[in-house]
């Protein structure tokens, strides 16, 4: 195509290697292409929960404002981090292949058991409720910032443990500190949670759009992806909100999960489908479900405290 891609990231080693990811597999397809990184003012705040600093779109406005002035061609997020709902001049046009979604324990001491009492890092509400449900005998500590930075805080003892996304862990070489792995089924990960979303703007130009969907797009994980954020969508949950879904085929039918938490996780809402339809319908029609059971009661309480 003669030109190259211009590729939109965050700074932290986690975000710069999920855009060269997506940059080689560019270059596989014999595209040209270049990262362009920022911080956004979800890696600059760290004094603040999440909830604190209006979650939404705090790790994509600063990206998104590079897709407008065509600073960038795309921009490759953590599909997890993704609004559900998008401005009307952007959208998302592919979905990485994903990597496994459940959660970790990570800790220097591997050794650690998880019947007894822990001081343990997150700064997702969903894990925090999550603990508070399945392990009340833990102290949740709040820790945000790039994984390197979650590590330093926890060596510097903070905390003696840290709740992760295994995808981000494995990507950046610390399986070995991964004390265990969270069954999905009850620790149902964030909607997206292990794959990549790429965004761009409406009038990117065809060609350049069918070259990235060709070479980065896998279907199966898109599918998937399109259920998980219809839920959400339908549900107005987000990243201060623990609300979750995750989609995955298996004998080749597509089966979504999806769930609604207190913040004391003392109430639990969930409930799966087999899709027969398409993606988005399946993930409204359980929404529909969750609400119906009483998710909407759980909705409004936790916004109120937020």
């Amino acid at each position: 195509m003669g030109n190259t891609i211009r590729i939109g990231t965050r700074r932290s080693q986690l975000a710069l290697w999920q855009a060269e990811h997506v940059a080689e597999l560019l270059r596989q397809k014999g595209l040209q292409a270049e990262l362009v990184a920022i911080e956004t003012k979800g890696d600059k705040i760290l004094d603040r929960s999440l909830s604190k600093i209006g979650s939404k779109g705090v790790f994509t406005e600063e990206l998104e404002a590079m897709l407008r002035s065509g600073e960038v061609h795309i921009a490759v997020h953590s599909a997890k981090d993704v609004p559900s709902a998008l401005p009307n001049d952007l959208e998302l046009i592919a979905f990485s292949e994903r990597e496994s979604a459940y959660d970790v324990l990570v800790s220097r001491n591997t050794t650690l058991s998880l019947q007894k009492p822990l001081r343990v890092g997150t700064s997702s509400t969903r894990r925090r409720a999550l603990i508070r449900r399945y392990y009340p005998h833990w102290e949740v500590v709040e820790v945000r910032g790039n994984l390197q930075t979650r590590l330093r805080k926890m060596d510097e003892g903070l905390c003696d443990a840290l709740l992760l996304a295994y995808a981000g862990v494995h990507r950046m070489g610390y399986d070995p500190f991964i004390v265990h792995r969270f069954d999905i089924e009850q620790f149902t990960p964030a909607v997206g949670q292990g794959s990549l979303a790429i965004e761009a703007h409406k009038e990117l130009a065809p060609a350049l759009r069918r070259a990235v969907v060709e070479a980065v797009n896998h279907p199966l994980t898109a599918a998937c992806l399109l259920a998980e954020r219809a839920f959400l969508a339908r549900l107005q949950g987000g990243c201060s909100v623990p609300v979750f879904g995750h989609a995955f085929y298996k004998d080749g039918q597509m089966k979504l999960l999806g769930g609604v938490m207190s913040l004391d996780g003392k109430q639990a809402i969930q409930d799966s489908i087999m899709v027969h339809e398409t993606p988005e319908a399946a993930g409204r029609q359980l929404a529909e479900r969750l609400l119906q059971a009483g998710a909407g009661d759980i909705l409004k309480e936790i916004k109120a405290q937020l």
